[in-house]
């Protein structure tokens, strides 16, 4: 899969105040790189507490489910589009429609 964007993902993890996410973005980023999805099932196969919404939004936890990592996957163009990264406060202020 194509990750567009990784600069998302660095930007938050930058913030000394979510450092500790680092790894485990960093993890997800280089997993999910060399995959190869069709469909939410084969995630859901894979990442099975990660939340389908709709056909093209995931939302994954990430570290330990401390951080919330919303995507949205185009199966057909295999690209992935990071959305948001942030802590289970914000993403409880995220409208999945606006995104």
């Amino acid at each position: 899969m194509r990750i567009i964007s990784k600069k998302t993902l660095k930007d938050f993890y930058e913030q000394s105040k979510y450092s500790d996410s680092k790894s485990a973005l960093e993890a997800w980023y280089n997993e999910v790189l060399k995959l190869d999805w069709d469909n939410p099932n084969q995630v859901k196969e894979m990442y099975r507490n990660a939340s389908i919404i709709g056909n093209e939004k995931v939302v994954f936890n990430i570290a330990g489910n401390k951080y919330r990592l919303i995507v949205s996957i185009n199966y057909y163009a295999k690209i992935i589009f990071v959305k948001f990264v942030g802590t289970h406060k914000q993403y409880d202020k995220v409208n999945m429609e606006d995104l």
